[in-house]
């Protein structure tokens, strides 16, 4: 038997959200410790961003080979490593004394956690789990998992720093973090090879058939830009709004916002997805994004624009995430969904660690977030652009059996 019986298609896509909501609420919280460590440790915003720029990069480098790993041997012992890098990750960050260990705890630690426990390793588990037909609406449902992660573990992670302090805080979340190890139960997958049907590929023949696909180059480009725009918002949007004068319960709920439309926005494009052309809610996602980011830095803000700027970005924020993973599935199969989801994420994490990096960087040197603004803004219409000419149908490989090697 491919899978013991309860491991319904149910059972993975329930414990697949629940890991979803875990690592990436834990992750979304991280821009509340900023003001407080680097007060504490006198360190400049810098530090503290590049730590999760660099965090960020690790998680996209290591994506395609995690990727890779749970496409051959199963999605279980990835996301049992992940559990426990995710721990020791926090655990360490709250030890750190100097930038540099923060950077090797954030960096490294975490970041490799987040590769093992987020988005291309469940996408890939759920995409076998349900039959195509189900495919789009799943991701959907599973990207809004995550969603809900960011709107709990955001009031939780603010009421731990208020109550017991930013180092006991990381601690506790360190505890939450290790609940992704018995969840991963649900997850394991007996693989003695691709699956999904599709004919078989070596992993070098499907890398190469992806980076020849235009449309898969198109779609890695866009993707730079929605972890550019999102990765600057979580980490610095908290202190922007300090900045302004405004309370840190305005910060903690705006982002909280965020993931409570983000649900709607996520299960609203993975229905969407199934029924419209992709590429077409893609591009529209990216030029609402930038549309809105332009009223609201050009606009008086108040605690009711940041609300309604929170809101408006939240349908939108993950949205991108069911879509874009369709594509991929859609064009390629599901046989190497992780590695190649790996692949175009990774760009989605160079943007990551440009837009977290820049926003320290530039904020240091000029006093102010404006130019990262306006480059979120430019961009968003790039990413819109070209994601148009992307032709989704999927590729058609010669039907004749390969000979093992």
């Amino acid at each position: 038997m491919s899978r013991q019986d309860w491991r319904s298609p149910g059972m993975v896509l329930l414990c697949g959200g629940i890991i979803l909501t875990l690592a990436m609420g834990t992750r979304q919280g991280f821009g509340l410790f900023l003001q407080p460590m680097t007060l504490a440790h006198g360190w400049s915003r810098e530090t503290f961003a590049f730590a999760l720029a660099l965090q960020n990069l690790v998680w996209g480098a290591s994506q395609p080979f995690l990727g890779m790993i749970a496409d051959r041997k199963g999605a279980g012992r990835v996301l049992l490593v992940g559990a426990v890098c995710y721990s020791t990750g926090l655990v360490l960050m709250a030890m750190a004394g100097t930038g540099w260990q923060f950077a090797l705890a954030t960096g490294l630690f975490v970041g490799l956690a987040q590769g093992c426990t987020t988005f291309s390793i469940i996408f890939g588990v759920v995409s076998r789990a349900v039959p195509p037909e189900r495919r789009s609406m799943a991701l959907g449902v599973a990207s809004a998992a995550g969603s809900f992660g960011q709107f709990a573990m955001l009031p939780y992670t603010q009421t731990l720093i208020t109550h017991v302090g930013w180092f006991n805080a990381l601690l506790t979340l360190a505890v939450s973090a290790a609940l992704i190890a018995p969840l991963a139960t649900a997850l394991v997958e007996k693989r003695g090879g691709p699956g999904g049907g599709a004919p078989m590929q070596s992993i070098g023949e499907a890398v190469r058939e992806a980076f020849g696909h235009k449309s898969f180059l198109l779609l890695t480009a866009g993707y730079f830009v929605c972890g550019f725009q999102l990765a600057f918002i979580t980490v610095h949007f908290p202190a922007y709004l300090l900045d302004l004068g405004l309370s840190a319960n305005v910060g903690m709920l705006a982002l909280a916002l965020v993931g409570l439309f983000n649900i709607v926005g996520s299960f609203a494009s993975g229905a969407l997805g199934a029924k419209y052309t992709k590429k077409y809610l893609l591009s529209s996602i990216y030029i609402l994004r930038s549309i809105t980011i332009a009223l609201f830095i050009f606009s008086p803000v108040s605690e009711a624009s940041v609300y309604l700027f929170a809101a408006v970005m939240g349908v939108l924020w993950l949205s991108t995430v069911p879509l874009t993973n369709g594509v991929i599935g859609g064009i390629f199969g599901v046989s190497y969904m992780s590695m190649l989801s790996g692949f175009v994420f990774f760009s989605h994490q160079i943007g990551s660690f440009a837009g977290v990096w820049l926003g320290g960087y530039l904020f240091d040197h000029t006093g102010s977030y404006q130019v990262v603004w306006l480059i979120s803004i430019g961009l968003g219409v790039f990413a819109a652009l070209v994601n148009l000419p992307i032709e989704e149908r999927p590729v058609v490989r010669a039907p004749a059996p390969r000979l093992a090697s």
